[in-house]
Protein backbone atom coordinates (compact mmCIF):
# COMPACT_ATOMS: atom_id res chain seq x y z
CA UNK A 1 0.00 0.00 0.00
CA UNK A 2 1.23 3.43 -0.81
CA UNK A 3 -0.46 6.56 0.46
CA UNK A 4 0.19 10.07 -0.72
CA UNK A 5 1.14 12.82 1.76
CA UNK A 6 -1.94 14.31 3.42
CA UNK A 7 -4.18 11.72 1.76
CA UNK A 8 -7.55 11.39 3.46
CA UNK A 9 -9.01 8.05 4.47
CA UNK A 10 -12.22 7.01 6.20
CA UNK A 11 -11.97 4.76 9.25
CA UNK A 12 -15.05 3.34 11.00
CA UNK A 13 -15.19 3.33 14.79
CA UNK A 14 -16.42 0.43 16.96
CA UNK A 15 -20.02 1.57 16.36
CA UNK A 16 -19.62 1.61 12.58
CA UNK A 17 -19.65 5.41 12.37
CA UNK A 18 -17.13 6.61 9.78
CA UNK A 19 -14.57 9.32 10.53
CA UNK A 20 -12.32 11.17 8.10
CA UNK A 21 -8.58 11.17 8.85
CA UNK A 22 -5.53 12.67 7.20
CA UNK A 23 -2.51 10.41 6.80
CA UNK A 24 0.49 11.61 8.74
CA UNK A 25 2.92 8.77 8.04
CA UNK A 26 3.20 5.04 7.58
CA UNK A 27 5.99 2.83 8.88
CA UNK A 28 7.06 -0.77 9.39
CA UNK A 29 8.41 -2.29 12.58
CA UNK A 30 10.97 -4.99 11.84
CA UNK A 31 10.78 -6.43 15.38
CA UNK A 32 7.25 -7.72 14.87
CA UNK A 33 6.97 -7.66 11.07
CA UNK A 34 3.88 -5.42 11.01
CA UNK A 35 3.04 -2.22 9.16
CA UNK A 36 1.42 0.81 10.79
CA UNK A 37 -0.24 4.04 9.81
CA UNK A 38 -0.49 7.26 11.83
CA UNK A 39 -3.41 9.58 11.14
CA UNK A 40 -4.98 12.76 12.52
CA UNK A 41 -8.70 13.60 12.50
CA UNK A 42 -9.67 16.03 9.76
CA UNK A 43 -12.38 17.65 11.90
CA UNK A 44 -9.89 18.92 14.52
CA UNK A 45 -9.71 22.68 14.69
CA UNK A 46 -6.35 24.30 14.04
CA UNK A 47 -6.09 25.72 17.55
CA UNK A 48 -6.52 22.33 19.24
CA UNK A 49 -3.70 20.06 20.31
CA UNK A 50 -3.37 17.44 17.58
CA UNK A 51 -4.52 13.91 18.42
CA UNK A 52 -2.49 11.31 16.55
CA UNK A 53 -3.96 7.84 16.12
CA UNK A 54 -2.00 4.76 15.05
CA UNK A 55 -3.32 1.55 13.55
CA UNK A 56 -1.80 -1.68 12.30
CA UNK A 57 -2.64 -2.41 8.67
CA UNK A 58 -2.33 -5.27 6.22
CA UNK A 59 -2.59 -5.08 2.46
CA UNK A 60 -5.68 -6.71 0.98
CA UNK A 61 -4.53 -9.79 -0.93
CA UNK A 62 -7.40 -9.44 -3.43
CA UNK A 63 -6.92 -5.74 -4.25
CA UNK A 64 -3.53 -4.02 -4.06
CA UNK A 65 -5.23 -0.61 -3.65
CA UNK A 66 -7.08 -1.71 -0.50
CA UNK A 67 -5.94 -2.47 3.02
CA UNK A 68 -7.36 -3.75 6.29
CA UNK A 69 -6.90 -1.71 9.44
CA UNK A 70 -6.68 -3.03 13.01
CA UNK A 71 -6.72 -1.34 16.42
CA UNK A 72 -3.60 -1.83 18.54
CA UNK A 73 -4.83 -3.57 21.67
CA UNK A 74 -1.67 -5.17 23.05
CA UNK A 75 0.39 -3.02 25.46
CA UNK A 76 3.72 -4.42 24.26
CA UNK A 77 2.78 -3.74 20.62
CA UNK A 78 1.63 -0.23 21.52
CA UNK A 79 4.97 0.47 23.25
CA UNK A 80 6.83 -0.49 20.03
CA UNK A 81 4.51 1.65 17.91
CA UNK A 82 4.76 4.65 20.22
CA UNK A 83 8.57 4.48 20.33
CA UNK A 84 8.84 4.15 16.54
CA UNK A 85 6.25 6.85 15.87
CA UNK A 86 8.02 9.30 18.17
CA UNK A 87 11.29 8.64 16.35
CA UNK A 88 9.67 9.07 12.92
CA UNK A 89 7.90 12.29 13.92
CA UNK A 90 11.00 13.74 15.61
CA UNK A 91 13.06 12.99 12.51
CA UNK A 92 10.49 14.58 10.18
CA UNK A 93 12.34 13.31 7.13
CA UNK A 94 10.53 9.98 7.20
CA UNK A 95 7.07 11.40 6.82
CA UNK A 96 5.50 10.10 3.64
Amino acid sequence: MSLEPNERITIPDENGEEHLFEVLTQFDIEENGHSYIAVIPVEQSDDEEVDVFAFRYEDDEKDENQFKIFAIEDDAEWDLVEETLNTVLDDGNNLL
